[in-house]
């Protein structure tokens, strides 16, 4: 993997480097898919840090912009009254999902509310008709969601992690779905 320009390939590793604290065997499987090796992760992490913290480093939307190139499409998001944007790209390891960054109106130099992984556009949602169905990586924070009504979003444990609270549907018990960069994580059964 060339190293002097860091593009789509070198964010998908930035991605992985948080999901190996949960499923290492899922990450060593994208990596040979990348033809990436471990150090090529921590050094494309490495690398993504001392931007986000270099002063010239653009901000918002066009951070994103600078590694992943034009977005696929923008939409507008509306809350309340406020309209937001939301910029999707591909991801080579996940063809049926979409990096989003959520902005500010102000575009490529808006604030970022939100940045993860979503479902694509008129991709099919998996078929989550039970709390087992909830395995690592089968699905994004907004499918969990809708597929285990009421969802209750919890606090982030961490940077780039989502928590859902859902109840099994069979069981009537609660379970915490944890989330990297909206893709699922693993589910915590919840005592009674």
């Amino acid at each position: 993997m060339p190293t002097e320009r860091f593009g789509p390939d070198h964010f998908q590793l930035v991605l992985l480097r948080r999901m190996a604290d949960h499923n290492p065997g899922l990450v060593e499987d994208a990596l040979r898919e990348l033809g990436a090796t471990r150090t090529e992760l921590r050094e494309a992490h490495k690398r993504w840090q001392a931007r986000l913290h270099a002063r010239t480093y653009p901000g918002g939307e066009a951070r994103y912009r600078a590694a992943l190139g034009p977005p696929e499409a923008v939409r507008e998001r509306r809350v309340g009254d406020m309209a937001l944007r939301a910029a999707l790209w591909p991801l080579p390891l996940w063809p049926r999902l979409r990096f989003e960054v959520v902005t500010t109106p102000r575009g490529s130099t808006g604030v970022i509310l939100n940045e993860w992984l979503v479902r694509a556009p008129g991709a099919e949602p998996p078929r989550l008709a039970s709390i087992d169905d909830l395995t690592a990586w089968s699905c994004t924070v907004d499918d969990a969601a809708r597929a285990f009504p009421p969802a209750t979003p919890l606090p982030p444990d961490a940077p780039s992690r989502a928590r859902l609270s859902l109840t099994d549907p069979g069981t009537g018990h609660r379970v915490l779905a944890h989330f990297t960069w909206g893709l699922l994580q693993y589910v915590e059964r919840l005592p009674h």
